[in-house]
């Protein structure tokens, strides 16, 4: 196979001018920057096709085991830039479109971030699939090709607005339609005994159509298929009724149909939004299982021996029905006994669990699953019958079929053979909160595998200045064996090598003070503290804490005007689910207080706080490569792992954090000295719940809470409608479920911990590039091996 990384600039550009002209049908002189970036995607796309032909022809050669990742998110980013640098190709794909008179940053910044994804469930997906290829794993992702995604997010009055997002708006470069692949899945409908076998005859169905994305490894050795289904209607359109008039009713079945993939997590407040809900899931594992099960016969395989070739992985309980889905193939289509099939079932499933809290832990109602899947919910009970039967001692209170619930969580479990969490502390709960009588009953299916983030993307591409400090400094290789960082230890303590560290970090920051000037109307400056919180807005991830804090700031540096105060730039994003009112009522108090504080001239500049809308993978790679301190401070016990933690530490950033998810793996592997700890432990946690009176205890304890709490609620942030917070309050004094007040005043003790630390530049820059020195372990590729070795039962190709 030819070298890819071997094209020249010029065959580049002969390349971009060939797709210019016969894939978008322009000159140079009349081509927009959309065209020249369509252009030069297809000619790296070019690059990728072969080394994928050839990925698929060596599997089937070798008849080797397939993985299988089944998940509801793939948060992929933009491709061109990614693809361009696994390939060895973005200094020539530089110089090639450059030659042409067009600008590189506005060619890669031209494209649109693909919709797939919300946060780090799908962001992990996209590390892990582009970590299986750079390993030689022959994997498969599975997912939806949402319309339009989760949503845009935009700002009016402080307040979150929804709009629907528009990447397939233009062409989609990346993907190939592959109507030829395409399956009928069915809804709801009735089941009846024909000849000793349940037949199921859905009332409703759609036709699941493929598109397939490469994901190409690092160094082109290596690429895997990310196969996207779109629904389509089995009836185009009713012809008969549009000539009566009924135009609506004529595309009815279509529109009926594309509604299955228009949107990720459509608001399930209501009846038809968990039937919407339950439908994608479906949609998804029952697609995904039918493609597998035709490959796997295509290779001559019987269906008995599906365990040997295939492992299936759930991507969290989204694709729970896999179990029920595929007991029903090898049951009902195949003729397999049923203790024989589940046999096979629990060979090949494995669930990474992301969760602890329970509402993430999908229950869906008997009568809702009877009602869309009947036949699952007969395999369902009957799963849970099995798994009585193979334990008698299973305590009656323990099962999936539960006070007229079908547990999702249980049935993931129950039908896979490996079960793992994703950081050390979260498998340890899983054994102890989540899944304790399961786990007694299957000792050692539960086990740990910390999650990670692909170097290549989060480094390397991110983060180009100080990449190429890097490999000055221990030499080129490191992207694939990030232990390799390593080699920087030394290096932290020779004060050159810090001074060249901070100017990139510093280079950074004025790039990132521009964006937010050009796209936020905020000066911001590049030499106060850049502290970033950006994750999904949920209560335990606690950006109430954050913002809570800068108004105690705040208040301090009016009280105090001729103090000496660290300036800070406190940086949000993320966005809450639309039914989510508690955390949306939290963004629009995070704006509120960053329209009064950012026009104080009491303040002077010493505290910004910029939110910019529509958080997503390409602003994350602006704002983590510029970050100083890295927010990640979650009610403990209740993060799974986070990955974001790991992508600002890998970039230089200190952590102010809780022992919880992966900050406790990452304050062992920087060393406690580099990292900001505050706050109450997962134990210390539940024991300050038993105290009914924890919340007000906590807010007696500090006066400034108190003060914080009172400018809210006296309107000081809302002064055109006092009460706005009346109720955040409320809550704060009688409930605070996620000890927002048990955590305040330690958290400003840390705060005040980092001012300390940032005023003393030799130890700051220290720290910082000990963190990044140090975070070798957090790399995809260490996590996707122990998938392979650990639950998939497979090598590489390579």
């Amino acid at each position: 196979m030819k070298d890819v990384s071997a094209t020249t600039a010029d065959e580049l550009r002969d390349a971009i001018l060939r797709h210019l002209t016969f894939s978008m049908g322009k000159d140079a002189e009349h081509a927009s920057v959309y065209d020249w970036r369509m252009a030069l995607s297809f000619a790296i796309r070019d690059r990728i096709v072969e080394p994928w032909f050839e990925a698929t022809r060596q599997i089937w050669e070798q008849g080797r085991k397939r993985v299988y990742y089944l998940s509801m998110e793939f948060l992929i980013g933009r491709l061109l830039e990614d693809a361009a640098i696994n390939l060895g190709l973005r200094a020539s794909a530089r110089e090639a479109i450059e030659s042409l008179g067009q600008s590189w940053s506005a060619v890669v910044e031209d494209e649109p971030d693909a919709a797939l994804g919300n946060g780090g469930l799908g962001r992990l997906a996209a590390c892990y699939m582009e970590s299986m290829a750079s390993l030689g794993c022959a994997g498969y992702g599975y997912g939806i090709r949402y319309e339009h995604g989760l949503f845009r997010q935009w700002f009016e009055n402080g307040r979150q607005i929804e709009t629907p997002e528009d990447w397939l708006a233009q062409r989609h470069p990346w993907e190939f339609e592959r109507p030829e692949v395409s399956y009928e899945i069915g809804f709801k409908g009735s089941v009846a005994m024909k000849d000793g076998r349940a037949v199921w005859t859905p009332a409703e169905t759609v036709i699941a159509e493929a598109y397939d994305m490469p994901v190409i490894g690092w160094k082109g050795r290596w690429a895997n298929t990310l196969r996207l289904w779109s629904a389509k209607p089995t009836t185009m359109f009713d012809l008969a009724r549009f000539n009566h008039g009924d135009y609506a009713a004529a595309a009815e079945p279509e529109a009926l149909a594309r509604t299955l993939s228009r949107v990720l997590y459509p608001d399930d407040t209501t009846y038809q939004g968990k039937e919407l809900r339950l439908k994608q899931e479906y949609f998804l594992t029952a697609a995904a299982l039918h493609d597998i099960i035709r490959r796997h016969l295509a290779g001559g395989h019987p269906i008995e021996a599906l365990a040997d070739h295939v492992a299936i992985q759930m991507n969290d309980t989204h694709p729970a029905i896999a179990g029920p889905e595929l007991l029903r193939i090898l049951v009902d289509l195949h003729g397999l006994e049923f203790d024989a099939a589940m046999e096979i079932v629990v060979q090949c499933l494995g669930y990474t669990n992301h969760t602890l809290l329970p509402e993430a832990l999908e229950r869906w109602a008997s009568y809702l699953m009877v009602s869309v899947l009947p036949r699952h919910m007969q395999l369902i009970e009957a799963i849970d019958a099995w798994h009585l039967r193979k334990n008698p001692g299973r305590p009656h209170y323990v099962g999936i079929v539960k006070h007229h619930e079908v547990r999702m969580g249980e049935l993931a479990f129950i039908c896979a053979h490996k079960v793992n969490g994703v950081s050390a502390l979260h498998s340890d709960l899983v054994k102890k909160n989540l899944f304790p009588e399961l786990d007694k009953l299957h000792p050692g299916r539960i086990m740990n595998v910390t999650n990670g983030i692909t170097p290549r993307r989060w480094l390397r591409m991110a983060n180009p200045r100080l990449s190429k400090l890097i490999t000055g400094a221990i030499g080129e290789g490191w992207e694939a064996d990030l232990d390799r960082l390593r080699g920087l230890e030394p290096l932290a303590e020779d004060a050159g090598f810090r001074a060249d560290f901070a100017a990139a970090k510093r280079a950074n920051k004025e790039a990132l003070a521009q964006w937010i000037a050009q796209t936020q109307g905020i000066q911001i400056d590049p030499g106060a503290i850049f502290d970033i919180q950006v994750k999904r807005i949920h209560e335990y991830k606690r950006q109430l804490l954050n913002i809570l804090q800068a108004i105690a700031e705040w208040h301090e540096m009016r009280s105090n005007p001729q103090a000496d105060f660290q300036p800070r730039v406190k940086i949000f994003g993320g966005k809450a689910a639309p039914g989510y009112q508690a955390a949306k009522e939290i963004i629009r108090l995070i704006n509120d207080v960053a329209a009064v504080v950012n026009s104080d001239p009491y303040v002077d500049g010493r505290l910004k706080i910029v939110y910019p809308a529509n958080y997503n993978v390409s602003m994350a790679e602006r704002l983590i490569p510029a970050a100083d301190l890295s927010e990640q401070i979650s009610t403990a016990g209740k993060e799974a792992s986070g990955t974001g933690n790991m992508k600002f530490a890998l970039n230089g950033a200190l952590t102010i954090g809780t022992l919880d998810g992966a900050n406790v793996e990452i304050r062992q592997e920087v060393g406690a000295e580099n990292f900001f700890l505050f706050g109450l432990t997962a134990e210390e946690v539940v024991e300050r719940r038993r105290d009914p009176e924890h919340a007000r205890h906590a807010i007696l304890a500090s006066q400034t809470l108190q003060d914080v709490l009172q400018m809210i609620a006296e309107g000081r942030f809302s002064p055109e409608e006092p009460g706005r917070y009346h109720g955040l309050v409320h809550n704060m004094w009688h409930s605070d479920y996620f000890l927002v007040a048990s955590d305040f005043e330690a958290y400003r003790a840390a705060q005040a911990d980092v001012d300390r630390a940032f005023a003393d530049p030799d130890r700051w820059w220290r720290m910082a590039a000990l963190n990044s020195a140090r975070m070798g372990y957090f790399s995809s590729d260490r996590a996707i091996g122990n998938y392979m070795s650990e639950i998939w039962g497979t090598d590489s190709a390579l």
